[in-house]
């Protein structure tokens, strides 16, 4: 049964997904790997063969804060700067060693598309994470697209178009407000053939303003708290 990891979209949340991977890491390995956003970003780390210390080290990294630099610009209040320079050397250091993808919003329909494997750029990796009102859109081939995870969240349809038949689905993305733009938007969904182990932090990763603000002590607890809850996930994926 081929197996997808499908990453949430979260801002620095994600850095939870990094805990769950150092606990899957040492005993299982997917058959898929599908992100949204900074998921995405963890995922295209993961497909390309990432160590699990690794991921960890580079949330805990400063220089990740300044991937939400705020500054003012015509189209949002987040300056691109340092994502640019980020995904530019996330293209260059990593290429999926197992089927990879992601998934981006075109605008101003917000239709989610998925792009996978060799199609994927760098400028893939920056639109997937260009937050509406916060970074600019991102023009490639004569189209604009923002944030995946405005329309996909937590992606698993485009797992199932991958071919997966079961997913491991890791979603920071269960507060209130998030719950509420789901309803709104009516993201896409997989069909219900396809089988889903959900997994969410088992504790509170704090307020919402903890998701766009990089502290080394939050950092450190919800990796923690990821391995942990990472091994509960393995007694579900291996018999």
């Amino acid at each position: 049964m081929k197996t997808a990891l499908v990453l949430s979209a979260g801002g620095m949340y994600a850095a939870w997904e990094a805990g769950v991977w150092k606990a899957l890491q040492r005993r299982w390995q997917p058959d898929v790997v599908v992100g949204a956003s900074a998921g995405a970003l963890n995922g295209w780390a993961i497909a390309g063969g990432v160590a699990a210390e690794e991921l960890a080290s580079h949330w805990l990294d400063p220089r990740t804060g300044g991937l939400m630099h705020f500054g003012v610009h015509r189209t949002g209040v987040l300056r691109p700067e340092a994502l640019e320079v980020e995904t530019r050397e996330l293209a260059e250091r990593f290429h999926p060693r197992i089927p990879f993808g992601l998934v981006l919003a075109e605008v101003p329909r917000l239709r989610p598309r998925l792009v996978r494997d060799s199609e994927i750029t760098w400028k893939h990796l920056l639109a997937t994470c260009a937050i509406p009102l916060g970074y600019p859109p991102v023009r490639i081939d004569g189209h604009w697209y923002v944030d995946g995870g405005l329309v996909s969240s937590l992606p698993l349809w485009a797992a199932e178009e991958m071919g997966a038949e079961r997913a491991l689905a890791l979603n920071v993305l269960t507060a209130l407000p998030f719950r509420m733009l789901r309803a709104v938007l009516h993201p896409r969904r997989a069909s219900a053939a396809l089988k889903v182990i959900h997994l969410v932090p088992g504790r509170r990763l704090g307020p919402l303003r903890d998701a766009v603000r990089w502290s080394a002590d939050n950092i450190r607890r919800w990796i923690a708290e990821g391995e942990r809850d990472g091994e509960r996930a393995l007694e579900l994926l291996i018999p």
